[in-house]
């Protein structure tokens, strides 16, 4: 796959394209992503992302945090088969375009001949095209234009917003049937405190990205690769309060795994929720309570096992 993190690029090849935030890249996109596949027309494929998110741009910068970054959106999406990733510099002078020049503007960078959106798609200045707009634009250049509908789980449409919320409860087993995949980090391994080496229960610690949504704070069941190969893990998120840290950190104890991994890119996946951060009285209590967690991670039946397995791959 190649990904174009700039406005600096064209693509001649003919192409079918997706356009959206593909934040999370749930069912719903997974279904506008396979749309494009299955083109009968030889078409190269090609997502057509924003970064940064537009909610992030419009007044809410700092505030908004996304489910994947740059990194991961296009570590998803490779594992899909695509040819090519745009995540395009979403600027004042992109914001601004009208619904025409925006479509204009994507035929001439990507070649367009058929394009595919969810049936809310809103684009161009003020959000003012929709697809009945996207569709008489298309008629006019030449380009196929079709509109998916939303997907539904459990009476519900399938949503970045409402996975987002599901996340910032905690309820991240809810999050794996419409995501088809865990929520997850990718990141380096950092430097922490070393505290986990004294009660024999070491951990790794992660740096994501600053816009990245973090689960709810608690201790959850996760899955680890470290250098193709996948562990069981517990991670917590949170201030340690046992600690009396005030700095929220995300930090993994990769079970039967000691190894200076520092420096390395890992992916964890977090699949449920074991409980909330607690303040222990002393270390032995707390050592307790990690061995009950471990023993919660040991018996855990992990769903969608493989998509740990392609990191690095």
């Amino acid at each position: 796959m190649i990904i174009y993190n700039t406005d600096d690029f064209e693509i001649k090849e003919p192409t079918a394209v997706t356009l959206g935030n593909f934040d999370g890249i749930h069912l719903g996109h997974q279904k506008l992503i396979e749309t494009i596949k299955n083109n009968n027309r030889g078409l190269k494929t090609v997502v057509f992302s924003f970064y940064p998110h537009p909610v992030a741009f419009f007044g809410q910068k700092g505030l908004f945090r996304t489910m994947l970054d740059p990194r991961e959106k296009a570590f998803v999406i490779g594992q899909l088969g695509i040819d090519y990733l745009v995540q395009h510099p979403f600027t004042p002078e992109f914001s601004a375009l009208s619904p025409e020049e925006f479509v204009d503007y994507i035929v001439k960078k990507v070649n367009c001949k058929m394009l595919v959106v969810g049936e809310n798609y809103n684009f161009g200045k003020g959000r003012a095209g929709n697809y009945e707009t996207l569709k008489k634009l298309g008629e006019q250049r030449g380009i196929e234009v079709i509109a998916i509908p939303s997907v539904g789980y459990g009476y519900m449409r399938v949503s970045s917003t409402r996975i987002r919320g599901l996340i910032d409860c905690g309820r991240l087993s809810d999050v794996i049937p419409m995501l088809k995949k865990p929520y997850f980090i990718i990141s380096k391994v950092i430097e922490g405190e070393k505290r986990g080496r004294k009660m024999d229960f070491p951990t790794i610690n992660l740096m994501p990205n600053d816009e990245k949504l973090l689960p709810a704070d608690g201790v959850y069941v996760s899955l680890v690769n470290v250098d193709g190969i996948v562990y069981r893990g517990i991670t917590n998120v949170g201030n340690n309060p046992t600690f009396d840290s005030d700095k929220r950190t995300v930090e993994t104890n990769i079970i039967d795994f000691d190894r200076d991994i520092y420096g390395k890119d890992v992916l964890v996946g977090f699949y449920d929720w074991i409980r909330t951060e607690q303040k222990f009285s002393d270390m032995e209590e707390l050592k307790l309570q990690l061995a009950r967690d471990k023993q919660a991670a040991m018996s855990y039946p992990f769903p969608y096992l493989d998509f740990e397995n392609k990191f690095g791959r």
